[in-house]
């Protein structure tokens, strides 16, 4: 067997670090701890993390400022940034610079770990480049998205009617491929604040959309549900 995933915790809450520290160890991996902005670079100077637990407000130098110091390093680590509850405007902010997923806290213990291992199976950026991305055209199981024009293509070229919520909700999928959105994530990437996120609409939303573009709708290959966490785009 291979070394254990080394996962940096930088937090300021000690009480926090340990728990995480202790809960992510007892389930193979290793651990390193970091109460700030600067003990962290110093111990991303000694090791190197494949993955960093990032808050969002530390004293001092704060996550998303940390979050902009790595994006474009060559061997950055994963991120996935803790936000309190509420804090929906750091968490988008957070995501669109490059973050790979989000936790609330106080954080579920069992979904840090499901989170993690999905951000560790996901390739990197580098590797998921689709080829048409340049042209503003991403593949969607048997069509095509053109974000430019927001419009969707069938195989043959023909555009199929998609309404600007299921728009919005395949424009968001592209810019999650590969990370599990659960319905908190869909809500506030859609932009749609009349939905109720206790009730079905998300579902019904997403069944819609994938009459449009799986193969097999009843068989859903392309934007995939995760059991108990949400929805997943993977085209591969």
């Amino acid at each position: 067997m291979g070394e254990p995933t080394l996962i940096c915790i930088c937090d300021d809450e000690e009480p926090l670090r340990a728990m995480l520290a202790e809960y992510l160890e007892k389930n193979g991996f290793a651990t390193v701890q970091a109460q700030d902005a600067a003990s962290l670079r110093e111990v991303m100077a000694e090791c190197d993390p494949q993955l960093l637990l990032l808050d969002i407000n530390m004293p001092g130098e704060d996550g998303l400022s940390v979050l902009r110091s790595l994006h474009g390093e060559e061997n950055a680590p994963r991120v996935i940034m803790l936000t309190a509850a509420g804090e929906t405007v750091d968490r988008i902010v957070g995501l669109e610079m490059g973050a790979d997923d989000y936790l609330s806290k106080p954080v579920d213990l069992r979904e840090l770990v499901a989170r993690v291992r999905a951000v560790l199976r996901r390739p990197s950026t580098k590797e998921v480049e689709n080829p048409h991305a340049a042209e503003g055209r991403l593949p969607f199981g048997k069509t095509w998205l053109d974000l430019e024009a927001a419009k969707l293509f069938d195989e043959d070229g023909k555009q199929i009617p998609l309404t600007a919520m299921e728009f919005n909700l395949l424009k968001l999928f592209a810019k999650s491929r590969g990370r599990v959105l659960n319905r908190d994530q869909i809500l506030e990437g859609a932009h749609d604040r009349e939905w109720d996120p206790f009730d079905r609409s998300i579902d019904i939303r997403i069944s819609r959309i994938r009459k449009k573009i799986e193969h097999n709708p009843s068989k859903p290959a392309v934007i995939r549900t995760v059991r108990g966490l949400g929805y997943i785009y993977d085209p591969e």
